[in-house]
């Protein structure tokens, strides 16, 4: 079945000839198959231009969260954020639906999922000036030299980013990779509508998942704002 059906068998939508800031991984196990099958039919955006009233029936500020895995600090934010709306997309799908499970859980009304590749995503689905914020925390950093056309900060993405934001809108970044952080700095500081800050991290954010591999072995997190200037 398709990613807009619920019950999505694999991640779609991806051009194959664009370079890919993501690789899949995880296993269609049983147990994903069945929390898709009962959870997804309400939480899946429907297929189509993206109407975020029509979604969550509801006019709020809107986050997106790109790249979730298993979606704690996604789960964090709506449960911390009432009076907001979060979409949490990844290609992951087992990640995604565990994150499904939990939401259930804990009665989280206010998140959404999408399965597929972001920039698919954006440029065929989302209309200018529909997200207040963007979360991308622990992008795969792609350490090899060869490897720097596949990270997601890019000029191209950054202007697909510029497009969707709102005014006065910003991008978090998260990164336990020191050459990842100068690589976004770079990014940012040669784009003529983002400035980038430091920024204090998130209280809200659960310390699990990659910052806390990254911790344990002893790396630096740094966080970054990535204000939209115009």
């Amino acid at each position: 079945m398709s990613q807009h059906s619920g019950v999505p068998d694999l991640p779609v939508g991806v051009v194959p000839s664009r370079v890919r800031s993501f690789v899949r991984r995880g296993r269609f196990s049983d147990l994903t198959r069945s929390r898709l099958e009962q959870l997804a039919p309400g939480r899946a955006l429907p297929a189509g231009p993206f109407e975020p009233r029509t979604v969550f029936e509801r006019d709020a500020p809107l986050v997106l969260e790109i790249g979730c895995g298993h979606g704690a600090a996604a789960l964090a934010y709506a449960e911390e954020h009432p009076d907001h709306d979060l979409v949490a997309m990844d290609v992951h799908t087992p990640g995604l639906a565990r994150m499904l499970a939990e939401a259930a859980d804990r009665g989280l009304p206010n998140l959404r999922i999408e399965i597929g590749d972001a920039v698919v995503f954006l440029e065929a689905r989302v209309a200018p000036a529909t997200f207040d914020a963007v979360h991308l925390f622990f992008p795969d950093p792609w350490r090899k030299q060869k490897h720097t056309k596949r990270r997601f900060v890019s000029p191209a993405n950054l202007d697909l980013l510029a497009e969707v934001l709102r005014p006065g809108g910003h991008v978090l970044v998260a990164t336990d990779q020191d050459f990842y952080a100068r690589h976004v700095l770079e990014q940012v500081g040669a784009h003529p509508r983002f400035e980038a800050h430091d920024s204090a991290r998130p209280s809200w954010r659960p310390t699990v998942g990659f910052e806390a591999k990254g911790r344990a072995a002893g790396r630096t997190i740094t966080e970054l704002r990535l204000d939209l200037t115009s």
